[in-house]
């Protein structure tokens, strides 16, 4: 049979009506998605830009119906917190994946490690922040940005194991093998050869961790609270953008909410800048 009697067969016909109807959808949804993402931006830059300026950085939040102000204490608290989550998570995140896919491939810890991993990853914000609530801040009896740290800090930890250990697993073995037979010790090979080889993915991993917890608002809300006033002392409560915005976007005063679209506009605008620094990195790790 040729090519014209194949074209002519009614089920080639219907096979290539439904690719035809598929592509359609499909293109469809890609332009909604964009449209619908394409509006958010817009909105937040129309709308948080005109409150981007000098006091937006160097000033603290205003108290109720004061003009002015800005979100010095809310930037501050928010790195302080985001900063020492990650000096927690990035560590232990890469040993655990390292264990996962050098080490415990298929032992019962290891596949009990992947499954809590999985339900962490699946677990809604706030039950995490409740969580540390019941732990931390119930038994110090005390908001504080430590708290907020390690809650972000379990947030963190699965996205950055998930990641190593799927960026090691594509490392080939003909590549430890090579580094066995030259003698090298097995932890030297994993620190030195194949965590080397993913870099670039573990890296990715650790940045799109951070942008996730860079916008947490609910963790917090239970841990760290919120602080009108400049505070860089981790031990007391501590203001960050997501909660700020939270609290400031629900008020009635204008100035309130000019600063909260201005915060939203900023965490967007660093979100944006990891996710693309992460996907400019990607491009150097492995490929399965």
């Amino acid at each position: 049979m040729n090519a014209n009697s194949l074209d002519s067969t009614p089920m080639y016909r219907r096979r290539r009506l439904s690719n035809a109807m598929g592509m359609g959808l499909s293109a469809f949804a890609m332009v909604i998605g964009l449209f619908a993402l394409g509006w958010i931006l817009w909105t937040l830059i129309s709308e948080g830009f005109a409150a981007l300026n000098w006091a937006f950085f160097t000033a603290s939040t205003p108290a109720p119906g004061t003009p002015g102000g800005g979100m010095a204490n809310a930037i501050v608290g928010s790195l302080l917190m985001v900063g020492f989550a990650t000096l927690v998570s990035t560590p232990i995140g890469i040993l655990a994946g390292i264990y996962l896919a050098e080490f415990g491939a298929k032992s019962r810890f290891a596949q009990l490690t992947r499954f809590v991993t999985d339900i962490m990853l699946s677990a809604p914000s706030i039950v995490i922040g409740l969580f540390v609530y019941a732990i931390v801040v119930a038994t110090t009896r005390q908001f504080s940005g430590w708290a907020g740290s390690i809650a972000l800090s379990l947030i963190a930890i699965p996205v950055v194991v998930r990641t190593t250990e799927n960026m090691l697993s594509l490392v080939p073995g003909s590549l430890r093998e090579a580094a066995f037979a030259l003698g090298t010790p097995r932890w030297k090979v994993n620190l030195a050869v194949t965590l080397r080889a993913v870099r670039g993915g573990v890296i990715t991993g650790v940045l799109l961790a951070i942008a996730r917890i860079f916008g947490e608002t609910a963790p917090l809300l239970f841990t760290s609270l919120s602080n009108q006033f400049f505070n860089a002392d981790m031990g007391k409560p501590m203001a960050s953008l997501p909660v700020v915005i939270y609290n400031f976007a629900l008020s009635p005063y204008e100035d309130w909410q000019r600063l909260a679209w201005g915060g939203a506009a900023l965490i967007a605008i660093i979100v944006l800048a990891i996710n693309i620094v992460a996907r400019t990195m990607f491009r150097d790790a492995p490929r399965a």
